[in-house]
């Protein structure tokens, strides 16, 4: 029979940092609280239904990948009573994301498990989002109903 030597203190402690690091190595290299970013100059233009919407991005990890895969050639469709959504090619990257706190109408956020575009017209809190900006203009097209062909661009 074999004796089993007891863990040590060490060996604890290594393991417990080892799953903590990675974590705030992340959060650093994002450098910005979600809560708190900042608009870039990256601006897009979404239009479906002969309407024209442009937003400005905000400054982490996923609104840049987002902002490389364009253009795009999406559908949007409604979802719920307060959003639209429309699936993207491939997921974003979730470095650095975090929940955010003051939630309004005419955010555009990336729902990490489904891996769409949420573009909300109306009060919402959920988790899993990232806020990837804000719409500047033409954000009233979110409340035609109806399911379209959405092309997305970089102004």
């Amino acid at each position: 029979m074999t004796k089993r030597r007891p863990i040590s203190r060490r060996t604890l402690l290594c393991a417990a940092l080892a799953t903590v690091v990675p974590v705030r190595a992340a959060n650093s290299q994002q450098g910005r609280d979600p809560a708190n970013q900042e608009p870039t100059d990256m601006r897009i233009r979404m239009t479906f239904d002969g309407r024209i919407m442009t937003a400005t991005l905000y400054d982490n990890p996923s609104a840049r990948d987002f902002f490389s895969m364009l253009p795009l050639h999406l559908t949007v469709s409604d979802y719920a009573h307060n959003e639209k959504i429309a699936y993207l090619p491939r997921k974003l990257t979730e470095e650095g994301s975090g929940p955010f706190g003051n939630e309004q109408p005419y955010d555009l956020c990336y729902f990490m498990p489904w891996g769409n575009l949420a573009m909300f017209y109306a009060d919402y809190r959920h988790p899993g989002l990232i806020r990837l900006g804000r719409f500047d203009e033409g954000e009233q097209a979110l409340h035609v109903r109806g399911e379209f062909p959405l092309h997305i661009e970089r102004i």
